[in-house]
């Protein structure tokens, strides 16, 4: 069992950066690859982001790339999404997931997520 924890939503302007951290515990988090996911006001849950377990291989939504950078430090049992030029449709719930399939962009490959942090961007 994973337990996770994201940090570091909150209220923005259009524009600006935000960096969510998800912490985990009660497993090492090296043993699972890592996704972020959003879920925005009437809408179905999407993918945003996935890394493999080392982090050397990155996976983004065409709706993020070249935005969002996702990484993960192991020692610290911990992945980051770096969001910059944040975006009015960027505004949702964001959760991140672990899963033994690295890369996977499907929530289902995901045995386990967070509570969420909302990302509010402002116009």
């Amino acid at each position: 069992q994973v337990q996770l924890v994201e940090s570091g939503g909150g209220l923005v302007q259009a524009g600006g950066s935000l960096r969510l951290s998800c912490a985990a515990s009660g497993r090492t988090l090296s043993m699972y690859g890592m996704g972020w996911f959003r879920q925005g006001p009437g809408k179905e849950r999407e993918f945003v982001a996935a890394i493999n377990r080392s982090g050397g291989s990155t996976f983004y939504a065409d709706s993020v790339k070249g935005r969002f950078t996702i990484s993960r430090d192991n020692a610290k049992n911990t992945v980051y999404l770096q969001m910059n030029s944040l975006k009015p449709e960027d505004t949702a719930v964001y959760y991140c997931a672990a899963g033994q399939v690295a890369g996977s962009r499907r929530s289902f490959d995901y045995g386990y997520w967070g509570q969420g942090t909302q990302v509010t961007v402002s116009s």
